[in-house]
């Protein structure tokens, strides 16, 4: 199965910017961001759904809402999820995920079928 990689991630002081990236190698129809702090249960950060046309519709959760903001790189197959505002609530694990047939505006894990290993996100208050 075709794993989608995440790359870009790193050490920011508070207040700071980072830009996450996803590539994956087939066609799918959503790709989704979570991420996973210590001692805590993963949660979905951002969604893009690529419908038929082309078209798409990003969804966020609320606690990076106007902070965060996700891109679609057609000709890569690539997503970008431009980061900014990071606080130390931000610092965990990243993960991109792949729904291959489609996904709800919830940003659910349970929709999501492939995963990248995850790249580390550090906000230094």
């Amino acid at each position: 199965q075709v794993q989608p990689v995440e790359s870009g991630g790193g050490s920011v002081q508070a207040g700071g910017s980072l830009r996450l990236s996803c590539v994956y190698s087939d066609s799918f129809m959503c790709m989704g961001w979570f991420r996973q702090a210590p001692g805590k249960e993963r949660e979905g950060v951002a969604s893009i759904f690529i419908g038929d046309t082309g078209d798409t519709d990003t969804h966020y959760d609320t606690s990076v809402r106007n902070r965060f903001f996700l891109s679609r790189d057609i000709l890569e197959n690539t997503t970008t999820l431009q980061m900014n505002n990071l606080q130390a609530e931000d610092t965990a694990i990243y993960y991109c995920a792949i729904a291959k047939w489609g996904c709800s505006s919830a940003i659910k894990d349970y929709e999501y079928n492939a995963w990248g290993p995850g790249t580390q996100v550090t906000v230094v208050s």
